[in-house]
């Protein structure tokens, strides 16, 4: 059996010295390494050896073995490295050529403005709700004190789908919706984003457009921590020497509302053309809760209170970047996203 060991070893790396290719490397491995190899083979037949031989052989095996394997380890390794350099040799390089120049893409404005508005309010402890585009006519309208007859529903032409379903007007339905999963827990406070649509189109409306909607419930909440929020959202914003202001107004779902204005970016309240020289940006409407709103959605009005706010996130990225155009957004102009 030493003599076929022998034999067997010299067999294997004259073949694998003369393997001129991988294929009939592996080919030469699992013919006298495989589970029906040549060395497997001799090696059944080790029960015929005496106890004294069977050790002295099975080294000789795994001698014989070592030398196999090594033996196709530096043969492949060889062949791949002359595989490597024959394909050098076989490609040319210009290297007058120019480079390749590759896009790196970046996040809409809108996207990104949105982004710093969900960090500013989960800063605050605020956290971040959804609800569907295609809302329920009781979400959109009645569940925010606006029964069917009411006529603050002819300020917003929206699009209605079938009978009571319609493309949302505001992402102010997103409210009611958070407040029947939490009622009648307290604190709550969150904020929705997203698309909205109405019926509107021309330099400073979309068809469709983006809102943010925000509210807060708890015992003895009162106006000054709703001016207290948005003051410290517009610092964060536009810079820490921003200022706001309230103006009697009249929303459905808040009583008392509030028009809410910031002191000019661009004249920093000093008057400009961008805020007619008054020194301030309409920006948001605002208000307490109204006690119809609280009871429909499941709370007490004699035990909690709370304020809600509602945004166009295109109003802001129109003064944060001097936009004049709310078209641009949409066009898809690489030339107008790339500033940004």
């Amino acid at each position: 059996m030493r003599e076929k060991l022998e034999a067997l070893k010299r067999e294997a790396l004259d073949r694998i010295s003369a393997a001129g290719d991988l294929n009939l490397v592996n080919e030469i491995r699992v013919m006298y390494l495989g589970k029906k190899g040549e060395l497997t083979g001799i090696l059944r037949g080790m029960g015929s050896l005496s106890p004294e031989e069977r050790p002295v052989i099975g080294q000789l095996a795994n001698e014989v073995r070592e030398s196999i394997e090594n033996g196709l380890n530096s043969k492949t390794a060889a062949l791949k490295e002359a595989e490597k350099y024959e394909k050098l040799d076989r490609e040319t390089i210009d290297v007058t050529l120019p480079g390749r120049t590759f896009n790196v893409g970046r996040r809409h404005p809108l996207t990104q403005v949105m982004n710093e508005i969900k960090e500013i309010f989960l800063g605050l402890g605020f956290e971040i709700a959804d609800g569907p585009e295609v809302e329920l006519d009781y979400y959109n309208f009645e569940a925010l004190n606006f029964p069917a007859d009411h006529p603050a529903r002819d300020m917003q032409d929206s699009f209605y789908i079938g009978d009571g379903v319609l493309l949302r007007t505001h992402t102010s339905s997103v409210q009611p919706r958070v407040m029947e999963k939490k009622a009648p827990a307290i604190p709550v406070k969150a904020i929705g984003l997203g698309k909205v649509y109405r019926r509107d189109d021309d330099a400073t409306h979309s068809p469709m457009f983006h809102q943010v909607e925000g509210f807060m419930i708890d015992k003895k909440i009162s106006f000054s921590d709703l001016k207290g929020v948005l003051l410290i959202v517009f610092r964060q914003m536009f810079g820490e020497d921003r200022q706001i202001r309230l103006r009697p107004s009249f929303f459905p779902f808040t009583e008392p509302s509030a028009e809410v204005d910031v002191s000019c970016i661009i004249c920093n309240g000093e008057g400009c053309r961008t805020c007619s020289n008054t020194g301030w940006l309409e920006i948001l409407g605002a208000g307490m809760i109204h006690p119809n709103v609280l009871k429909m959605s499941g709370y007490d009005p004699e035990q909690v209170t709370g304020f809600a706010f509602g945004m166009g996130i295109e109003r802001v990225v129109m003064l944060k970047y001097g936009i004049d155009d709310l078209r641009l957004y949409f066009d898809n102009d690489k030339r107008f996203l790339a500033q940004f």
